[in-house]
């Protein structure tokens, strides 16, 4: 209401005394010009009348311009004070949502956004898409569907923002996934620019955990890639990717080091890649930890319940 009552005093009729009047008429002709047209200037009576109302004229019409102009710029500042004000509540919305692990809520909340030009809702939305692709209940079809769009999203965002941390680790993740869909040819090819976008955000934010741990994951992967896609990789780069497990531990450590227990499946990985060196101890400390992980989302009960597996196989 107060933007409303702003611009309705603004376009009410001008008004002012006579002294008020003098200053504007003497700002609109200059007050030289003024002066040649005084009382005592030389001219008719009817020429001075004339001129006067002119100059009355003009007046009239540059103070309303000059209103409308002024009220253009409240109502624009207004405009974007709310928007910026609406961007923040709805990434507070969302940040909660995420934290509570409603997965679906928080895609109903963001999805309304889709076309927003704000990165920091893109990437959110990215994420969300894809947390809801990774559900059990989504069907196929809607996993598939979900995974593109998470894509799109991540893409825009970065598009929007190239110095935003979150749109390039999230672009990496969501060109990861729709390798699931496009064949391991083309999952394998994707694969020096998904960690190029790992490291990118590592840059900007190096305290960023998760992206640690996904480099990590990245090394894993091609630690353990069989030869079959191994051949695959050795087709499509002059000098294929490689890593260690090793590689794969300091990363899954220097993870857990930037942010302690903040993640059940950094703690699985420990385990997993003890368990390949064949250091069972430390392989069963970790595999522990993530078993013992409370399970606040669907992918830390399946941490749990891998964790358990590997624990009983030992």
């Amino acid at each position: 209401m107060a933007p409303l009552m702003a611009v309705l005093l603004l376009a009410r009729p001008f008004r002012c005394g006579p002294a008020c009047l003098g200053k504007l008429l003497r700002r609109e002709a200059g007050g030289a010009t003024w002066g040649r047209w005084g009382p005592g200037a030389r001219c008719g009576a009817g020429g001075s009348q004339v001129f006067r109302k002119s100059l009355q004229r003009v007046a009239v019409l540059s103070t309303g311009s000059f209103l409308v102009y002024e009220a253009h710029k409240l109502i624009s500042g207004l405009a974007e004070v709310h928007a910026s004000f609406k961007v923040e509540e709805v990434i507070e919305q969302a940040d909660y949502l995420y934290g509570s692990g409603e997965t679906e809520k928080l895609h109903q909340l963001l999805v309304q956004h889709k076309n927003s030009e704000d990165a920091e809702l893109l990437w959110r939305l990215a994420r969300a898409s894809r947390d809801l692709a990774q559900l059990s209940s989504t069907s196929a079809e809607e996993k598939r569907k979900l995974t593109y769009e998470a894509f799109e999203c991540a893409k825009r965002a970065l598009e929007k923002n190239e110095s935003n941390s979150a749109a390039h680790k999230w672009y990496g993740i969501c060109l990861s996934d729709v390798g699931d869909f496009e064949g391991i040819k083309t999952k394998i090819g994707n694969a020096i620019v998904i960690k190029e976008h790992f490291q990118r955000a590592i840059e900007l934010n190096p305290k960023d955990a998760t992206t640690i741990h996904l480099i990590g994951i990245w090394c894993y992967s091609f630690a353990e890639m069989p030869w079959y896609q191994r051949k695959i990789a050795a087709t499509l780069f002059a000098t294929p990717p490689t890593s260690t497990f090793q590689e794969a531990l300091h990363y899954f450590h220097m993870a857990e080091e930037a942010d302690p227990n903040f993640y059940s499946k950094n703690l699985l990985f420990l385990g997993k890649t003890y368990l390949k060196l064949n250091n069972k101890k430390l392989a069963l400390l970790w595999l522990s930890k993530a078993k013992e992980y409370p399970a606040h989302t669907e992918e830390d009960k399946q941490v749990q319940k891998e964790a358990l597996q590997l624990l009983n196989s030992i």
